[in-house]
């Protein structure tokens, strides 16, 4: 569904802190990935197609705090990033990082909304059933 928030990222200044705090705080499970200087956070069960089996919920990330990335961050499902991203910009908005590819996955970008917030996009790779960032995540790091 597009519109949805599919996903959520923390920033950290110490990433293993961090790790530690919000696994033994809410039992959230925490895959590095090293090569992306990235952690997939799991805040709920996933299903066969790695999206969450618990209506409502969602699963993020964890990245290292740095420039103007300071605050958490949601991301929004979208159908068409560019399409998205210029319509944002119609409407009082900035692109703060454009479109990027997950491989085999998808797109994702960042925008600023009109109150300077910055606010990630997701789009699918293909047509279909939504995979969330998160389901894309997992298969990275699987």
């Amino acid at each position: 569904m597009a519109g949805g928030v599919v996903h959520f990222e923390i920033p950290a200044d110490d990433e293993d802190r961090a790790r530690d705090f919000y696994s033994s705080a809410f039992g959230w499970e925490m895959n590095p990935l090293p090569d992306m200087s990235y952690t997939l956070i799991m805040t709920t069960p996933v299903d066969d197609t790695g999206m969450p089996s618990a209506a409502g919920s969602i699963n993020g990330g964890m990245f290292r705090r740095e420039g103007e990335m300071a605050a958490p961050v949601v991301t929004v499902d979208v159908e068409d990033i560019d399409a998205a991203l210029a319509k944002i910009a119609a409407v009082g908005g900035s692109v703060f990082r454009g479109k990027m590819e997950v491989p085999g996955m998808g797109w994702n970008a960042y925008f600023k909304d009109s109150e300077g917030n910055i606010v990630g996009l997701w789009q699918n790779a293909e047509p279909g059933p939504a995979v969330s960032p998160d389901a894309a995540a997992n298969d990275i790091g699987a």
